[in-house]
């Protein structure tokens, strides 16, 4: 039951070229930093990424894009990101932009076991076209499908041998669901505590959804965006 690694490189041992890899996070805020510098390390190519968006120039998934190892993302902002709008417009990356609430509950159904579901939302627009569309009780639903990956990077706070995991605050975000929806998650943690040590009743993410942890070696933190007044 002991599923701790030494280390973001050996956790990542297994992904393959063309993997598809769910990265927890919003903005900067609870994303797998010592992961993705992993994966940087490794280089692999062709990844499909299913993030909220895609950190910013030089740091977080920002680091994948400047390697040249993302070919497709999903997300659903890419406001902070100049190398992402620029590959996108030279053709160097497909990108899938989804409405947040949709990009939610897909990756929520994908953990679930639910291939699909209908949604008002993006009826009518450019997120409908090509897509099943259906009448319930007057009003027309769009289908979307569920997301899943080959592998899920999410960060904790805490966590224990087992794989159970606490997460802190808003940095809980995307992360308990992509743990539920890929074939292999991997967690790093802020502090590795030995099993017993959690509170039960505080656990966000239960060990069944874990297959790796790890303490991270290096937590930036960074903020995407600091807003200061003049004294």
């Amino acid at each position: 039951m002991n599923k701790v690694v030494a280390s973001a490189d050996e956790a990542i041992r297994d992904v393959f070229d063309g993997a598809t890899i769910m990265v927890g996070g919003f903005g900067l805020c609870g994303i797998p930093e010592n992961l993705i510098r992993a994966l940087v390390r490794k280089g692999v190519k062709n990844l499909t990424t299913i993030s909220n968006n895609v950190g910013v120039d030089g740091f977080g998934m920002g680091l994948l894009l400047a390697a040249g190892q993302i070919r497709k993302h999903i997300g659903t902002y890419v406001g902070e990101n100049k190398l992402l709008e620029q590959m996108v417009l030279q053709g160097k990356v497909e990108l899938d932009l989804v409405p947040q609430g949709t990009f939610s509950e897909r990756i929520r159904a994908g953990g679930a076991g639910i291939p699909a579901f209908f949604t008002p939302t993006g009826v009518g627009t450019m997120v409908s076209e090509n897509k099943e569309a259906r009448e319930f009780d007057g009003r027309m639903y769009v289908m979307e499908h569920a997301l899943k990956a080959d592998f899920a990077f999410v960060k904790a706070w805490e966590g224990d041998k087992w794989g159970n995991l606490v997460y802190r605050k808003t940095a809980r975000n995307f992360n308990p669901m992509m743990a539920t929806a890929a074939k292999v998650t991997i967690a790093e943690v802020e502090h590795l505590v030995e099993v017993g040590e959690l509170q039960p009743d505080l656990i966000h993410t239960p060990s069944v959804y874990v297959k790796r942890i790890f303490q991270g070696e290096l937590f930036e933190k960074r903020i995407e965006r600091r807003t200061v007044t003049r004294a």
